[in-house]
């Protein structure tokens, strides 16, 4: 079967950590790759709760740990080695059932030799999260349980919620958080260049950087130009998570990957965006 590719079309992607990466991957289809960092990650001012719940954890005060993130479990693991404590940190956590949201948090709690008794299946959402709990009910109950939730820069209050209603008494436990890049001028020329309908596509892998964008046109004065571009380009989310959050701004993904790998995503993107490209412009 014939691979299709982008064809030379001009392919935003808003990624940090990940850019190299991506911008290779959309070359590799063909795709004119316009890379424009929406976000950095930045370790809260202050690890104070992040501590105490190393030291909860440690005096046994916790019955159910769930990680939402492997960068934020990584980053837990490296503030209780910055406070001597890692050994009895990682010992306790083998004590308790621990709950991982997908791939990543699974991978590094793998890694640090901690066993995981409950892991979300794709796509990884917190809606999978609580189902996976909810099938797990009978050996891992929530009800009466202290759950410790990994939160990764802006909390989630409908897990947190969906928690409590199950019965739980839940701590989040925020370790970092999202900010605007230091340097803003690449996005500042994307969000330009979207209002000018000089890309094609726009590839969104978190939904931070949806409300990042946003509030870089806001401060351009560049908001109404850059819906008017959006809505002539195929509009790409990595997952329902980033999908319910352009819902959130009046905007619809045009695709989904099948699974939520940056690969997997950025073939997908190529062998559907032609089409639905052509199909949009056309609108009146």
């Amino acid at each position: 079967m014939r691979r299709v590719d982008f064809n030379g079309l001009a392919v935003l992607a808003l990624e940090s950590r990940r850019a190299p990466e991506t911008a290779k991957l959309i070359a590799s289809r063909g795709g004119r790759a316009i890379v424009a960092p929406a976000l950095r990650e930045v370790p809260l001012a202050s690890n104070v709760r992040a501590l105490e719940f190393v030291d909860a954890l440690i005096a046994g005060q916790f019955d159910i740990a769930i990680f939402l993130t492997g960068v934020g479990t990584r980053a837990l693991a490296g503030i209780a080695d910055a406070a001597g404590k890692r050994e009895p940190f990682l010992a306790a956590l083998r004590k308790v059932a621990v709950v991982a949201r997908g791939p990543k948090p699974l991978a590094v709690l793998r890694e640090l030799n901690v066993p995981v008794s409950v892991a979300a299946p794709e796509p990884n959402t917190w809606r999978e999260l609580l189902a996976a709990l909810d099938a797990a009910v009978s050996q891992f109950p929530v009800r009466g349980r202290r759950v410790a939730v990994q939160e990764y820069g802006v909390s989630n209050p409908e897990l947190l919620a969906a928690l409590t209603e199950r019965g739980a008494t839940v701590t989040p436990v925020p370790v970092y958080q999202w900010a605007l890049p230091e340097d803003l001028e690449p996005l500042r020329a994307a969000i330009a260049a979207i209002g000018r309908g000089e890309i094609d596509i726009v590839l969104f892998t978190t939904s931070v950087q949806i409300g990042h964008i946003f509030q870089v046109a806001a401060q351009m004065d560049a908001e109404a130009s850059l819906r008017r571009g959006l809505a002539r380009m195929v509009i790409a989310s990595i997952g329902p998570t980033t999908s319910e959050a352009l819902q959130r701004h009046g905007l619809s993904a045009d695709i989904e990957p099948s699974h939520p790998k940056l690969g997997i995503f950025v073939d997908e993107t190529a062998a559907q965006s032609g089409a639905i490209l052509v199909r949009k412009r056309a609108l009146p």
